[in-house]
């Protein structure tokens, strides 16, 4: 057999089918701690139920300025839902809001918060406290930060370890933890919103029927 007849034959194309990447069928399996922050809200955005996409698309999102006791405090955003919400997609959004509210974003365990800020606290060192002294001011740590996720706390102290010099307080710890997971709690905001739009006694089907049939009705226009 030559090299010519090797290839492959005038006027025709070699197809490969490309397989479909497995999409995240709920935030708490899409969700990546370890992504920067827009990907990580793109990808938890994405594994939303179909209708909540569409709806969180169709929001209005206003930016005032926003003042503390020193001034001007910078820009907060506030984000409303579309109009017509009805009671099947308030339900889902509650629903969803749930899911993510005891995954992605529950608080640490007590445990994992405490020994973390012992670790931290013990990388910079305070002349005169006594052990008993350190251990209790890590309680009062672990009660000013508990309502935050683990992966948040960890993140905060990895950062601080990595970029600082010195000891940090409690408020500068909170501050960072607001920020680094801001994305998320923004769109539990978003879901809120959602979910008061519409009563939470008002009538409606199973959610889990609405997304399917908005999965059927993408499925028929591709």
């Amino acid at each position: 057999m030559t090299a010519g007849s090797r290839r492959a034959a005038p006027g025709r194309a070699t197809v490969t089918a490309l397989s479909r990447p497995h999409l995240p069928t709920s935030p708490a399996a899409a969700f990546d701690p370890t992504l920067p922050a827009p990907q990580r809200r793109i990808r938890l955005t994405a594994a939303l139920p179909p209708p909540l996409q569409e709806l969180l698309a169709q929001g209005r999102t206003d930016r005032r300025p926003r003042f503390g006791e020193d001034g001007f405090d910078g820009m907060i955003e506030q984000w409303f839902p579309p109009a017509g919400v009805t009671a099947a997609q308030a339900s889902l959004a509650r629903q969803t809001l749930e899911e993510l509210s005891g995954t992605v974003l529950a608080p640490a365990d007590c445990d994992h918060l405490l020994g973390r800020v012992l670790t931290l606290l013990s990388h910079f060192p305070a002349k005169g406290l006594s052990p008993e002294v350190e251990r209790m001011m890590a309680l009062d740590w672990a009660e000013d930060l508990g309502e935050y996720p683990a992966w948040v706390i960890d993140a905060a102290a990895r950062h601080w370890r990595r970029s600082r010099k010195w000891r940090p307080s409690i408020a500068e710890m909170r501050a960072l933890c607001e920020e680094l997971c801001a994305p998320e709690r923004a769109l539990a905001d978003r879901l809120q919103a959602l979910a008061d739009a519409v009563p939470c006694g008002a009538a409606a089907p199973d959610p889990r029927a609405l997304a399917t049939g908005a999965l059927r009705r993408m499925g028929q226009m591709g």
